[in-house]
């Protein structure tokens, strides 16, 4: 598992990886020889597009049978263009890659990456996440989407409508990471301030 960007791609990349994990896959770093590599990706940065390829070649060259799979907003926003990079197996948009695994029953190289996006309208419901185990603090996901349409951002048409998780979903995600042992909670979203 790769992560570029902000602080909520982390906490979604580490559920991601847990997700894996309960269905069998045993994780390894990243510069290790893998089966699987997925890359949680960016749309903020000016650099997104070269840093993913960058990624991808370096996953290659640990593997180059290793499948290949790349979601987050950048795959939200430009699947088609991350499925034409060479190496990439599946772009998974908004919605779908918290259900990566379900896309995983065929795992051959393909010539074009394969896409399952839906339209970003369809992204209008809360999807938990938080981070353990990667750092001395957790990241957890409170918030998700934004409403503001500012002309310079991108994140609304990258990960839809503002929406926030149960208080008490909040609490009980917090307790698991505090009984891991972990001391600081960051709380993370697109916009924190329109929790609720």
């Amino acid at each position: 598992f790769y992560t570029l960007g902000c602080k909520l791609n982390f906490s979604e990349t580490s559920t991601i990886a847990r997700n894996f994990q309960q269905e069998g896959f045993e994780r390894v770093d990243f510069e290790e020889v893998a089966d699987i590599y997925v890359i949680n990706t960016c749309s903020v940065t000016e650099n997104a597009d070269k840093q993913f390829k960058q990624i991808v070649k370096k996953a290659l060259k640990n593997n180059e049978k290793a499948f290949v799979a790349a979601v987050g907003c950048y795959a939200q926003l430009k699947p088609e263009e991350l499925a034409a990079v060479d190496g990439v197996d599946l772009v998974l948009g908004a919605t779908e890659k918290f259900k990566i695994t379900d896309y995983l029953n065929d795992l051959t190289k393909n010539d074009l990456g394969e896409v399952h996006s839906c339209e970003i309208e369809e992204a209008n419901f809360y999807v938990g996440s938080y981070s353990i185990g990667d750092r001395t603090r957790a990241f957890l996901k409170v918030q998700d989407g934004c409403d503001y349409k500012c002309t310079y951002c991108t994140i609304p048409l990258a990960r839809g409508i503002s929406r926030s998780d149960e208080l008490q979903n909040v609490l009980k995600n917090a307790k698991e990471i505090s009984q891991q042992g972990i001391k600081e909670i960051v709380l993370t979203g697109v916009n924190i301030g329109d929790y609720g």
